[in-house]
């Protein structure tokens, strides 16, 4: 988070990674090895599914299991740079805030009906990050042409052992074995979407590596977030009133400016970078003469700060049109029993 003094109405939402874990020579956690064994959901099973986590209810560890093997079937044949129809919703950060996601499809229409994008940072800080993750993937392995998830810095295995997602799955299931799940999971999300093949969509920003988006497509994404490097970049860095690329204070990525956002856009005829990652007090905010937007999708985010969220629509012909939207009202949200702020709230 921003310190009092910054500009109120662009926040940093995603600190930086703390020190123990910006350069480090220890591997994560095995993935878990997913068998073939495994029984193959129905549709009817996954509706049911869908709906226990509409009401907020997490599912079995071995529902878990499968939900995320199914997952991993069809992300896997999903690209780098996935490709994405218009008419569809944009949505930003959600950082476990379930019921706010509830109050994110009141105000932008139900999936099936509405194709949408989200831009990754689903987990972490929020009280709800497994139902989060879980109905979001629920929905993709039912409508996998309905519904895009691209990964964000916050889908990764060091980060969230910091930030609650891994102490969330320890406290709800008693063991690691969900959070391994989904970590695994994480390694197959897509890193960015191109929408009707103008508008590309990333979690962080542009990369010093990167010209154009072939480069992008033939990283290899399926692996723990990298400290450095494209990859790294994608999903850690930040616009800025800058020329040229600057030192990021986040400890991972890079600032970049205006003429970086207008070289990347004519090099790959795109008219619009839609970026999240950052904190805005109104829900977004365009810079560059409208060649980029950020979208924050997270209201009154860690339930505290006091800023509103907004989604961003596309039409058919790529007309934008925003939808803000506020937190849930307290009698629509629950609030963990015995659940004390963690470290990563303030």
């Amino acid at each position: 988070m921003a310190s009092p003094g910054e500009d109120p109405q662009f926040q940093e939402a995603a600190v930086l990674p703390p020190p123990q874990l910006q350069k480090t020579s220890e591997s994560p956690p095995a993935p878990p090895q997913f068998t073939s064994d495994v029984c193959i959901h129905s549709s009817s099973d996954l509706d049911e599914q869908i709906e226990r986590l509409k009401r907020c209810e997490f599912l079995k560890e071995s529902e878990v299991k499968v939900l995320c093997q199914k997952a991993r079937e069809i992300l896997v044949d999903e690209s780098n740079v996935q490709k994405v129809d218009a008419p569809v919703t944009i949505c930003g950060d959600i950082h476990g805030q379930f019921y706010d996601l509830v109050e994110l499809f009141k105000v932008g229409g139900d999936c099936p009906d509405k194709n949408y994008l989200f831009l990754g940072d689903f987990v972490d800080r929020g009280y709800y990050s497994v139902e989060t993750f879980l109905l979001l993937l629920a929905l993709k392995v039912r409508y996998p042409d309905r519904i895009t998830l691209i990964r964000g810095n916050h889908e990764s295995r060091q980060i969230t052992q910091v930030y609650g997602f891994y102490d969330e799955c320890l406290r709800k299931y008693g063991s690691v074995n969900v959070w391994r799940y989904c970590t695994e999971i994480f390694d197959y999300l897509s890193l960015s979407a191109l929408i009707d093949g103008r508008v590309l969509t990333v979690h962080g920003g542009l990369s010093p590596s990167i010209n154009t988006l072939d480069q992008i497509r033939v990283l290899d994404r399926k692996q723990e977030v990298p400290h450095d490097g494209a990859m790294c970049d994608l999903l850690w860095s930040d616009p800025e009133e800058i020329d040229g690329w600057g030192i990021s204070p986040r400890g991972a990525g890079y600032l970049f400016g205006g003429d970086v956002v207008e070289k990347f856009n004519q090099t790959n005829n795109v008219s619009l970078i839609a970026r999240a990652h950052q904190l805005v007090m109104e829900g977004h905010r365009s810079m560059f003469n409208n060649a980029l937007v950020t979208v924050w999708s997270a209201p009154n985010y860690c339930y505290r700060c006091g800023n509103v969220a907004a989604i961003l629509e596309l039409d058919e012909h790529l007309n934008q049109s925003f939808k803000i939207f506020e937190a849930a009202p307290a009698e629509a949200r629950g609030v963990p029993k015995k659940n004390p702020a963690p470290d990563y709230f303030l």
